[in-house]
């Protein structure tokens, strides 16, 4: 009986210490902070939002109106900006920034931005921000405004300020004339023929570009800029293949995109290898070796090759002739 007692106490100390070990691993920490804390009226300074996170994970920033609290507004917002930790590449930071001002003396407290996460709703630390007035020195008289100086205007400092707009009249004058010329003079009863360019397919540019890039052995040269290029030879043809946004997309942004698609999952796991290679050699300095380089184009062109559209033969009227214009 005291032999299954301490069994049991073993099984509940593992389970508790895998539990700790998976909430460590799946930690996240927020921060807000101030390039500036104190700044004059009318001076802007930038908010920095910042969440270190597991790449895997996705949190909801806030969206931001044009004022913050009493009288501090937003200006802009500026791109988001996501770096990879350097010791462990499961991690990275996100960054938002806004650039921000304020026209009113005082010190205003920025209250905690709420964040949205898989686990809860996270909070920030609060911020205070000191808008300092400019010091006027009472001790000096005051002027009166000059008065406003009387400058000739002539008829050549018009067309010197306003010669663009003068261009563009002439240039619109003498298009109609063109035009009216052509139409009076044009050849009459030509008969229209149109020539219709072949449509390259989306896999053969994508197949030529990839073909190419191997052949410039870039990888030997510059390993961040070949996995860059072929990974953007594969987004493009990933949007214009399934419709889908790729640019400016993380990985896992991406394959949402392709959830309902009909690629296989062998086909998916070739993609993932190509991108989170590239994500890892531009955004964590990852070091390749030469066989992972080349696993990359060949699963590249694999991939382009068992998810390539099939295209349809040109369809035929009676007598051999195609109902595509010629």
């Amino acid at each position: 009986m005291i032999k299954k007692f301490f069994n049991y106490i073993s099984i509940l100390l593992l389970a508790l210490t895998c539990f700790s070990l998976n909430t460590k691993a799946q930690v996240i920490n927020t921060e807000a902070k101030l390039q500036q804390y104190s700044i004059r009226i009318g001076d802007q300074t930038k908010l920095f939002l910042s969440v270190h996170q597991p790449i895997k994970e996705h949190v909801n920033f806030p969206k931001l109106a044009d004022t913050l609290t009493g009288k501090v507004q937003i200006v802009s917002a500026l791109k988001p900006d996501t770096t990879f930790d350097k010791n462990d590449h499961t991690q990275a930071t996100i960054t938002h920034s806004y650039i921000i001002t304020c026209f009113d003396e005082g010190t205003y407290t920025i209250p905690p931005f709420l964040l949205g996460t898989s686990g809860g709703v996270l909070k920030t630390n609060d911020l205070t921000l000191q808008v300092k007035t400019v010091k006027v020195d009472t001790t000096k008289a005051i002027y009166d405004i000059k008065q406003p100086l009387v400058v000739s205007y002539t008829l050549w400092d018009w067309l010197k300020d306003n010669w663009i707009l003068i261009v563009v009249i002439l240039a619109i004058l003498l298009a109609i004339a063109a035009i009216i010329w052509y139409l009076k003079n044009r050849p009459k009863n030509i008969p229209l023929i149109r020539v219709v360019k072949p449509v390259i397919p989306v896999h053969t540019i994508a197949l030529n570009k990839l073909q190419e890039l191997r052949g410039k052995k870039l990888w030997q040269q510059d390993v961040k800029l070949y996995h860059s290029e072929l990974s953007d030879i594969l987004r493009e043809y990933l949007e214009k293949r399934y419709t889908i946004k790729t640019h400016e997309k993380t990985t896992d942004e991406i394959f949402a995109g392709l959830k309902y698609t009909d690629i296989t999952g062998e086909n998916s796991n070739k993609l993932r290898q190509i991108l989170v290679l590239a994500d890892l050699v531009k955004f964590a300095k990852e070091k390749p070796v030469p066989a992972e380089n080349e696993q990359s184009m060949d699963n590249a062109i694999d991939f382009v090759l068992k998810t390539q559209q099939a295209v349809e033969p040109p369809k035929t009227t009676e007598g051999g002739s195609t109902d595509e214009p010629v």
